[in-house]
């Protein structure tokens, strides 16, 4: 596995903004070159003023901006959806001209990034259209005349049926990455046609699992692959259940269970975005996943929590 970070399960639009993404990226990509490890990091416009209002020239700039300073620290830039270009565009063509420009001058093959509205409500009608399938349109004609820019396109859209569409359209060696934290073990597996790559927020709360349900996928062995990976689909779910944007608490939740940090906060607050009973919840099925670490760690943590939340345990 590799790392995606700066997106927007490092918070990003959500209380990571622009300058100390900038930092996080540096930082992840000094880690990754003194490790040997695969880094894909996001590209936004979140350096401009959020009070706007923002041309299309000043986006795409910013949206380059960000792209240079990723591939300077070694990383892979993924173009991730833009708050600000969703509230300036006027429809399909600004977005296929900004995309284009961005492509044209990035310096190197990139991802793109189609967030839907249950991550963030400020990207309804993201590529134009309130119409899906009219998005859908638009964003493929994009990857087809920039394909040997677009090494693939992440959909967090949670719809795996549009994602399959989509992913079968493709160009050749543009890559679909399944952002679908509610399929992803189905999306991943495939039919005959072929299958997801995984760019996914909740690898980072199951990844050890994942890493061996991808090793027996990888040796041809799709019953062992399903018989690791299908147990976390319903900690998934509750992870991801709406509001949807708020997943990022439980992740950061199960990593402090885990012992991966010292501590249960998320910038501005987040940490308080999901109750005490949907926490309580969540560590009964990540235990029936089989992700916590070490179980004794995670208990004693989860028992203060609760003392701390007015509960006994």
């Amino acid at each position: 596995l590799g790392v995606a970070d700066a997106m927007d399960t490092a918070q990003r639009g959500t209380g990571l903004r622009g300058p100390l993404a900038r930092e996080l990226i540096a930082r992840s990509g000094a880690e990754a070159a003194a490790v040997g490890g695969a880094l894909v990091c996001g590209a936004a416009t979140d350096q401009l003023d959020p009070a706007g209002p923002w041309t299309l020239e000043e986006i795409t700039a910013a949206y380059l901006e960000q792209v240079e300073w990723i591939v300077r620290c070694g990383a892979t830039p993924v173009i991730m959806a833009s708050r600000q270009l969703a509230a300036t565009a006027r429809g399909a063509e600004d977005y296929a001209e900004v995309y284009g420009t961005v492509l044209r001058q990035a310096g190197t093959p990139v991802l793109l990034h189609w967030l839907g509205a249950p991550f963030d409500p400020a990207l309804h009608s993201y590529w134009g259209s309130p119409d899906p399938d009219t998005a859908t349109e638009t964003v493929l004609a994009i990857i087809s005349e920039h394909s040997d820019r677009v090494a693939g396109i992440k959909m967090s859209l949670l719809d795996a049926d549009r994602e399959i569409a989509l992913r079968r359209r493709l160009p050749d060696g543009v890559r679909m990455f399944t952002g679908d934290d509610f399929h992803y073990d189905t999306l991943i597996l495939g039919d005959e046609h072929g299958g997801s790559d995984a760019l996914l927020g909740v690898f980072d709360a199951v990844a050890a699992t994942a890493r061996c349900a991808l090793a027996r996928l990888d040796d041809g062995d799709r019953k062992g692959y399903a018989r690791l990976l299908a147990p976390t689909v319903p900690l998934a779910r509750h992870l991801f259940a709406a509001p949807t944007y708020a997943y990022k608490t439980g992740v950061v939740f199960l990593a402090w269970l885990n012992g991966h940090q010292d501590h249960f906060h998320l910038l501005g607050g987040a940490h308080g975005a999901r109750s005490v009973p949907h926490l309580v919840r969540l560590f009964t099925l990540a235990d029936e996943a089989g992700v916590l670490a070490d179980p004794e760690l995670a208990v004693h943590r989860m028992r203060a929590f609760l003392a701390v939340a007015g509960f006994e345990a």
